[in-house]
């Protein structure tokens, strides 16, 4: 494996009139609540760094006092999908890297991860230039960037190692939906999956098969459907299931981490969930209104029903939300974004008579927090531990932020909220911070919410008045080969080795999924090698292995502090013994007319490679 690449640390602009605003700040008496734990502590930050965590603390004069007596002290969200100055569907987004990251403070969110996406034909690395020169006069909070591949090419491939080496990027998206614009077939998706595991990136997909996708949209034109609700019907649940196990299954054949961006089904968040119980390396992450709302296709008013338009859609069940927040709580799914990519009303009504002609998107960067809040802890689902790693920590870890973003920990970064668990506040478009002139959430009341934000050492937030500053936040370099990530591959790769079997002087690659890589040890202390050509013609006691080991295998997790399965350490283990060379050779005499051969985890396999 490559050497992993180091984290640059970005240069922060502070502009002069707030350098003295950024100096000292002393947080007392409040529950410091990190993805591991919740302790009662004060914290001192100095630098826009967080200094100490603890009690008692010595801090020099000076310092600004907040006292979260009553409320908890948590890492600023991150929001790890948004379309932020989009152009997109003839149009640009309703939000620019200001107005986005300012509404992003508003609601406890301090870092963005936004996507670059390059006109097909276009040069990564010059669409990548083009956002950088968009957010980094504007953004208010600090931001990471995706890349996505839109076009396949060994140019392509030189550029992504280019952005991974020298420009602080480690995830590329692939889109399985948008067909003659976006789309990658699955030739190049297989591709790009390999390309991203030999560069130590994570694998991103839009998961909708584009293709089903296009073939319905003619015929409901044809049927003369033109409204909103055309969209929804257009890409069934079925469709978007079908594109994640499809991914699944590409990615698992190169051992490519992956990761689905914004899930909105309920079958295909549980389809990923058992991927995950076979061994993949496999993250789910789903946005704040597929969560909070399901799609409200209102008959009778056309914008209505266009507001809530986005891809992959919400779904009519009104049970959707609560399934998907259940697969949260349990780490069945690992983290939440938005997809925020807002348009005006105006905007959306370019696609008046047509439905694939409204541009997708809907708003969400400054209600997920409290949204995920209320629909999650207030409802009993998940605790205050589980809240921070689904908002922040899982985000940090699997695009190597962390501990720097995602943590309150001393070195770390000081982007912290003060959150109010008794702080109740009503969703309006009258009072929200986006340019965007209506609200999908509007009406719901959220009790939790931010009452101080401080993004790098500065108070953005301060007694719910947002004082957001343009330009304000840096850009924040992702390094490849995240340890969260790739050390959960490499772990994985140990028990999918190819052994090599002489059989009438030919050698033969053969899958071995289960045997241990250590040599086994026998009772006298002295290693057994298995001669695999020489025992019962070799395939057999092959078959039998396998058939044994897997038989033994368990793939153990610890649980989170909220009774979940924890996700966040994947490590594979055998039972207490193995089987002797004496059970592998009298289950091979009993397998000749019929041999078992294990799968693979994650799937079956025609051949010996997965």
């Amino acid at each position: 494996m490559a050497a992993r690449a180091q984290s640059t640390t970005p240069v922060r602009k502070v502009p002069i009139h707030l350098q003295s605003a950024q100096n000292r700040l002393l947080i007392k008496n409040g529950k410091v609540v990190n993805g591991d734990g919740i302790q009662d502590a004060d914290v001192y930050i100095e630098e826009g760094i967080i200094k100490q965590v603890g009690n008692n603390l010595i801090v020099p004069g000076g310092s600004r006092l907040i006292d979260a007596r009553g409320k908890y002290v948590i890492p600023g969200g991150i929001d790890t999908h948004t379309h932020l100055q989009l152009p997109f569907m003839g149009t640009t987004t309703a939000d620019d890297f200001y107005t986005g990251t300012r509404a992003a403070l508003a609601g406890g969110t301090t870092t963005i991860i936004d996507f670059v996406i390059p006109s097909k034909g276009q040069s990564l690395i010059e669409a990548y230039k083009q956002w950088r020169e968009r957010a980094d006069e504007k953004v208010a909070c600090d931001y990471a960037l995706h890349v996505a591949v839109t076009w396949w090419s060994p140019e392509v491939q030189q550029e992504m190692e280019e952005l991974c080496r020298d420009h602080g990027i480690n995830s590329f998206k692939m889109f399985m939906a948008y067909k003659d614009l976006w789309q990658l077939d699955d030739t190049e998706l297989f591709e790009a999956f390999e390309r991203c595991k030999q560069l130590g990136a994570v694998a991103q997909v839009h998961a909708e098969n584009g293709d089903i996708i296009k073939e319905n949209c003619k015929k409901l034109l044809a049927a003369g459907v033109t409204g909103p609700e055309g969209h929804e019907m257009s890409r069934p649940e079925e469709v978007e299931a079908e594109a994640v196990n499809r991914a699944c299954v590409l990615a698992n054949q190169v051992n490519c981490p992956l990761y689905i961006v914004k899930m909105t089904g309920a079958g295909s968040a549980r389809l990923l969930a058992d991927k995950r119980g076979q061994g993949l390396i496999v993250y789910g992450e789903v946005t704040a209104a597929a969560l909070a709302t399901a799609a409200q296709c209102d008959m009778g008013s056309w914008s209505h029903g266009a507001a809530y338009l986005t891809s992959p859609p919400l779904r009519p069940d009104p049970e959707t939300p609560q399934i998907l927040m259940d697969l949260l709580s349990s780490d069945d799914l690992q983290l939440t974004g938005t997809d925020h990519c807002t348009f005006s009303s105006a905007q959306k009504e370019m696609g008046k008579g047509d439905f694939t002609k409204i541009p997708n998107g809907v708003n969400g960067v400054e209600e997920r927090m409290s949204l995920i809040w209320e629909k999650g802890v207030v409802s009993g689902k998940m605790d205050p531990t589980r809240f921070v790693a689904v908002t922040s920590m899982n985000a940090a870890k699997i695009f190597n932020m962390y501990p720097k973003k995602g943590c309150i920990a001393v070195g770390s970064d000081a982007d912290i909220v003060i959150w109010d668990p008794k702080l109740e506040h009503t969703i309006s478009a009258a009072t929200h911070h986006s340019a965007v002139d209506f609200n999908i959430f509007e009406g719901i009341t959220c009790r939790g919410g931010p009452e101080y934000v401080i993004a790098n050492g500065r108070v953005t937030v301060d007694e719910g008045q947002v004082k957001a500053v343009q330009g304000y936040g840096s850009f924040i370099p992702t390094s490849p080969f995240a340890p969260f990530v790739y050390e959960a591959v490499t772990e994985r790769e140990k028990v999918h080795q190819l052994i090599k079997v002489e059989r009438e002087g030919r050698i033969v690659a053969v899958r071995n999924t289960m045997v241990p890589v250590v040599p086994q040890a026998t009772s006298n202390g002295e290693a057994l090698e298995l001669n695999l050509s020489s025992v019962n013609g070799g395939e057999e006691v092959v078959a039998a292995a396998d058939h044994h080991f897997a038989s033994h295998q368990h793939f153990t997790r610890p649980p989170t502090s909220s009774g979940g399965r924890n996700m966040q350490d994947t490590t594979f283990s055998l039972s207490s013994e193995y089987p002797s060379m004496a059970d592998v050779e009298e289950e091979a005499k009993g397998k000749k007319n019929s041999i078992q051969v294990k799968n693979p985890p994650g799937g079956k396999s025609s051949g010996p490679f997965w």
